[in-house]
């Protein structure tokens, strides 16, 4: 029997600028409608953690990043587009 795979995401925010707030709005319904039991969200406030953003290479907020399951993918935006961000994570064509 095959394991079910677990995607996990680190979002990248500026506090709770405009932008960022909407990332994490639309990140958590698109993860609850489209991998409902399967996804680990960590944020990172890059306000309040500055070296982190630096050392993983976070420039632009907001700033989404798929660590797995492999490879790493990165999205900047406020993930409005859901069509978009799901062909970018690979989902298009995953069954939930």
């Amino acid at each position: 029997m095959s394991r079910r795979v677990v995607f996990r995401f680190r979002l990248y925010v500026a506090d709770d600028a405009l932008n960022s707030a909407r990332a994490v709005i639309n990140l958590t319904a698109l993860c609850r409608e489209h991998l409902p039991g399967r996804h680990e969200i960590e944020i990172v406030d890059v306000f309040r953690h500055p070296e982190r953003a630096l050392a993983d290479g976070i420039f632009l907020t907001p700033t989404l990043v798929r660590l797995s399951p492999s490879p790493v993918r990165k999205i900047v935006g406020s993930l409005s587009q859901t069509s978009a961000v799901l062909e970018a994570l690979g989902l298009e064509k995953r069954e939930p």
